[in-house]
């Protein structure tokens, strides 16, 4: 899996270029989808709704998760680092600043 990835990095343009390829191909592609049996208003008239759509939603989540994950419960980046308060040694025979 690694040397997939390694490799697919390597070759980044021709993944971005396969991926544009891929989207207008499928935009096209929707152009040509009978709409004649469309539930709404919105799916009959306005060309790749259901792309736009979807962008949205896929914007909005992963949006609200960058909030919610900022907000608070993600962990400091210092996380694992040593406590600037507590300058012990492996010995034992120290202790945290301010303790007797």
């Amino acid at each position: 899996m690694k040397n997939l990835i390694d490799s697919l990095r390597d070759r980044l343009n021709a993944v971005t270029l396969t991926c544009y390829i891929a989207l207008g191909l499928i935009l096209a592609f929707s152009l040509y989808v009978d709409t004649s049996h469309a539930h709404t208003w919105v799916e009959k008239n306005i060309p790749f709704f259901w792309s736009f759509f979807a962008y949205g939603a896929a914007a909005t989540i992963i949006g609200f998760a960058r909030w919610f994950g900022h907000s608070g419960i993600m962990a400091r980046p210092d996380y694992y680092d040593a406590s600037p308060r507590c300058r012990c040694q492996s010995t034992g025979d120290q202790k945290p600043d301010g303790q007797a």
